[in-house]
Order: C-alpha cells, then structure tokens, then sequence
C-alpha cells in the first residue's frame, strides 16, 4: 500500500447496497470483509475479477478509504490508498495504477488541481468523487479531464461499475506504443518532431518558429483534449512560465493564420469557453 496519511472527517458519508452509512459505528460494521464479499457474489455486475487492475483511491477519510478499498479487493483488484495529493505523488512515483478515484475535497491542494495535474502529465483514467452538489464542479472536473464522476452518498457497486466501464474504454482507446520521432499526420497536414517542420497538404513547407512547433506539437500529442493556458505552459515551458502568461494565447492565434482556412471560424484548433483549447482532428502517428 501507498503511504499515506490525513484526517478522517466524520460528515463524510458511503452507501452500502443502497443505505447510507454516516456515523464511525456503521463504517466500523460495515467494513466487515464477509459482507462485502457476499454482496459481491450475489450480484451479476460484481463477478470477481481474474485480471487484477490496480486502483489508486485518493481520499482523506481513512475510513471511507479503506471500506472502499477493502470492497474493491474484494473484487479482485488491487488497491493503493493516498490520503491528499503528495502522498499521490509518492505512490505515482513508485507504481503506475490502471485508474484513480479522486475525491474533490481535499486537504492542502483540492481535487480539481490535482486533477489538472495528473491530465498535464499523464492519461490515467480519473473518477473523481465528491459531496458536493454544484453542477459546476462537476462540469469543471469533467472538463478538466476526469473520465467519470461519481457524487456522495455513492453505492459501491456503482462505483465498480464505473470503474470497470472507464476501464474498458479505457482498453479500446489505448494507443499503440508510438514509433520514436514519428511524425504526427492530420487533417492533411504534417507535423515533423526530428526536422522540426510542418508540411503543409499540398506538400509545402511552413515556416514556423520554436514556440510554435512546441505548442502545435503538444496539441498533437493531446488531441480532442481541452487544455487549459497552465496545462499548455507546463507542457511547453514547465518552471520558465509565469503566473498569468498570455503567450499560449498569442502562439494560438499565430497558428491559426497558419493552418486554418479560416482564422477567424477556426475549425482544428477552437476556443472552449472557460475551458481552453481543443485540438479537433484525428492525429496519426506515421
């Protein structure tokens, strides 16, 4: 297991085949291994699992966390358990899980800015958990990259649902591994990481500067993603870039006059109100 460690909140609060489990007295009973396993033999959608996925849950209540863990290995799965985002850390460092559940409320750095992390440097698949009930927040997660969103009181059940359901589009949208230096091919155009150029689809060459191959690059690697301006300064600049840096917005529109019909109705590169940029073709890797 993950180190770990944080406070436990008692307001928190777990359904358990479909009643609500508040108080410390019904988490302690409920955490019963027998029980959990029983429920998972009587339900169709909770047949134990023969490939072990590794689950990574992020969540501050110890007792919430180890309840769900203990259930999902139950089901066949292992399970790592952080308490907040540095402990995450620690365990991404030493072990790559299969998915994340991420609880939004967090001590120290909430769950919408780890979320915006790991999307900057990784594709694990998230489902982030909360009680809160702002569509807002919901929304903001989803667009910040979180696969799944799941709010609390929550059945275990459907939580492994959506697990397993994230983790099967997850398999079908595994990239193959990537050929090294290979060029990034869309919409007729092509990108090339060893020249650094950018041919054009009537086979031209066009010139664009370093900051610019870095960033059209970085979509490239990101397509039909939203990336937001800090997502994008930490992928092409990491620690060089600067609290409110508007260059990512400059670079954008020099790409655009570039690669666009039309500039100003940008069909491969659009705008996502209050969330960021949208690469919108399909990329390959040739």
């Amino acid at each position: 297991m993950c180190p770990c460690g944080g406070q436990t909140h008692s307001d928190k609060t777990l359904s358990l085949s479909g009643s609500n489990i508040g108080s410390k007295k019904h988490l302690q009973s409920a955490i019963e291994p027998a029980l959990w396993l029983r429920l998972a033999g009587k339900h169709g959608d909770m047949t134990i699992m023969t490939a072990a996925g590794h689950i990574l849950i992020v969540e501050d209540d110890a007792e919430i966390a180890e309840l769900v863990a203990g259930f999902l290995r139950e089901t066949g799965l292992r399970v790592s358990i952080a308490a907040n985002g540095q402990a995450m850390d620690r365990c991404l460092a030493s072990a790559k899980p299969d998915l994340i559940v991420l609880d939004l409320m967090l001590p120290g750095e909430d769950g919408l800015s780890i979320a915006r992390r790991l999307r900057a440097t990784t594709s694990i698949p998230i489902i982030m958990l909360t009680a809160m009930a702002e569509d807002t927040d919901r929304i903001v997660g989803l667009e910040l990259g979180a696969d799944d969103y799941l709010g609390k009181p929550f059945n275990p059940r459907e939580l492994l649902a959506r697990i397993r359901a994230v983790l099967r589009r997850s398999a079908k949208q595994a990239p193959e591994a990537p050929i090294p230096d290979a060029s990034f091919v869309f919409a007729g155009w092509c990108l090339k990481p060893v020249m650094r150029e950018l041919i054009d689809p009537d086979g031209a060459l066009v010139a664009l500067t370093s900051a610019e191959f870095d960033l059209l690059r970085v979509f490239c690697e990101h397509p039909r993603r939203v990336l937001n301006r800090d997502q994008l300064l930490d992928l092409t600049r990491g620690r060089e870039a600067t609290p409110f840096d508007r260059s990512v917005d400059t670079l954008v529109s020099r790409i655009r006059r570039k690669i666009e019909p039309d500039p100003k109705s940008p069909a491969l590169l659009k705008t996502v109100r209050l969330g960021g940029y949208l690469f919108t073709p399909e990329v390959v890797r040739a």
